[in-house]
């Protein structure tokens, strides 16, 4: 059996299992959090740890899974790197025998976890916001044993909402420089697949390896070809960086960013007033009451991280998800967590909301055998049969230095779009 600990301070012989402690809460329920703390993303999995938390903390005030048990996190640094990852997520599965492992972040991190531990074990992994469409590849080959789930839309589908957005600003002539991993690599093949299906022209195609100290050199090759301004797939720090090279250079201050790249210290990094020109796309959010509840709470509860964050959203719903099902399975063993998952996001189930009071009434329907449907901060959402999601994009630009949202993709425009292009 997975990691749970009981103990009770008022009877010595009262029921115990394996791994109890005499200390604490009567039940305890171990989460392994595999995130990129530090490294290029580090900005992301701080967030998205303090959501897991906040999480975590409403359904435990709720009165916890399983008549009481505490769902806890043993949290660990990927450091933003796929063999640290790995080398943690094997410690969380084979010695802290935990049924589920939220993360990675990054897709980077993600696969090899993916495909190195959680698949082969059996054990359930839930990653807020890796996108790359290498994921759904890998599950609709049979290679993650259904494992595997996600709470961000696939960048298949970001690319195209990404292209589309830039012709309609006008931007018919790009220059793209991409970080050189799995994400990076596949968020500009779909995109440039889309933008030229669209009328744009890619006057370069520029990949870069991370943590260097200057691009001066990609940027200066991302230059020819006299494109309008440049697409850039990165994170805060790397595109920080890249972004003051094109402009030191001479480039247009004119910019198209990925996801990733919605982030004050970017903005602070590389200076509002170079950033008056700069488009962006995030997967999005149907508003629901989870929304105003984590927009009015997470700042507190993270210690002034702003809910806007990166992966913030998201991380609280894959918290909250796994919570659910833990309850709803009844159980620690994974196998039966897997099953569950889906369940507390079907159609169908009673509408359910974040935060304690919401989380107390599912807990008292999944115990009176009554059907659930967690409407997330990010929307409702489902998952198909290869743990993804479809969900809107938030169109954004930024203006005196703050991210302002202009308009959004529903699901359906994206999948219109694609289906269009697909004829030509």
């Amino acid at each position: 059996m997975h990691k749970m600990k009981w103990t009770t301070a008022l009877a010595a012989g009262a029921f115990a299992l394996a791994g109890a402690s005499a200390s604490a809460s009567a039940c305890e329920i171990t989460v392994g959090l595999v995130l990129e703390l530090t490294g290029p993303a580090g900005q992301y999995g701080q967030a998205g740890a303090k959501s897991v938390e906040m999480a975590f903390r409403d359904i435990n005030e709720a009165g916890g899974v399983h008549d009481g048990c505490k769902l806890v996190t043993d949290t660990r640094d990927s450091q933003s790197q796929g063999n640290v990852a790995v080398d943690q997520a094997t410690q969380l599965v084979n010695i802290k025998k935990v049924p589920v492992i939220i993360g990675g972040i990054i897709s980077s991190v993600s696969i090899p976890v993916l495909t190195s531990v959680t698949a082969t074990a059996g054990v359930v992994q839930v990653s807020p916001a890796s996108s790359s469409p290498t994921l759904t590849a890998l599950a609709r080959d049979g290679k993650t044993g259904g494992n595997f789930f996600r709470t961000i839309t696939s960048d298949a589908l970001q690319g195209t909402a990404a292209a589309k957005y830039a012709i309609d600003q006008g931007l018919t002539k790009l220059a793209l420089i991409h970080v050189n991993n799995d994400f990076g690599v596949n968020m500009a093949k779909e995109f440039s697949a889309a933008y030229e299906k669209l009328g744009g022209t890619i006057t370069s195609t520029t990949p870069y390896n991370e943590k260097q100290s200057s691009y001066a050199a990609e940027a200066s090759a991302a230059m020819s070809g006299e494109p309008q301004g440049l697409y850039l797939v990165s994170y805060p720090v790397d595109g920080a960086t890249i972004a003051r090279a094109w402009i030191s250079q001479g480039g247009p201050q004119t910019f198209l960013l990925n996801d990733g790249m919605n982030s004050t210290d970017f903005i602070e990094s590389v200076g509002a007033k170079f950033l008056e020109n700069a488009y962006g796309t995030s997967s999005g959010t149907t508003p629901t009451r989870s929304t105003e509840y984590f927009y009015a709470n997470y700042k507190d509860f993270s210690g002034g991280i702003e809910p806007s964050a990166p992966a913030a959203d998201r991380s609280y719903d894959a918290g909250a998800i796994v919570g659910l099902a833990i309850a709803q399975a009844g159980s620690t063993e994974s196998a039966a967590i897997r099953a569950a998952i889906p369940q507390v996001v079907a159609a169908g189930g009673e509408p359910i909301y974040a935060g304690k009071e919401e989380f107390a009434r599912a807990l008292s329907l999944i115990k009176d055998g009554k059907a659930i449907k967690y409407e997330g901060v990010i929307g409702p959402v489902g998952f198909d049969q290869y743990g993804d999601i479809t969900g809107p994009f938030r169109l954004w630009k930024i203006a005196s230095g703050e991210v302002t949202t202009v308009g959004q993709m529903s699901a359906a425009d994206v999948m219109a779009v694609k289906e269009e292009l697909a004829s030509k």
